[in-house]
């Protein structure tokens, strides 16, 4: 099981990918940072996910960056679940 990627809720409206992986790199070395965007409009959907080098690193954005403020919205961070077949 990978616990290297992280789901990200609750972002600014602004963010992009670069802006996330930026962020998450305080946490250790990002491998991939994705903003979900909209199909028909390509804004953001409020949330991303995020994939770290290491689990150690994963736990560590998890523990560190969940609940905090990033341009007046409190983000969260928690491990991602893998994708249920629909």
């Amino acid at each position: 099981m990978n616990n290297k990627k992280l789901f990200v809720g609750s972002l600014p409206w602004a963010i992009d990918d670069a802006g996330l992986a930026q962020l998450f790199a305080q946490a250790g070395n990002v491998v991939s940072a994705q903003v979900v965007k909209d199909r028909e409009t390509g804004r953001s959907r409020g949330f991303g996910f995020v994939e770290m080098s290491t689990e150690e690193e994963a736990q560590n954005a998890v523990k560190n960056l969940n609940g905090t403020d990033v341009e007046g919205r409190k983000i969260v961070v928690n491990i991602a679940r893998p994708r249920e077949d629909r």
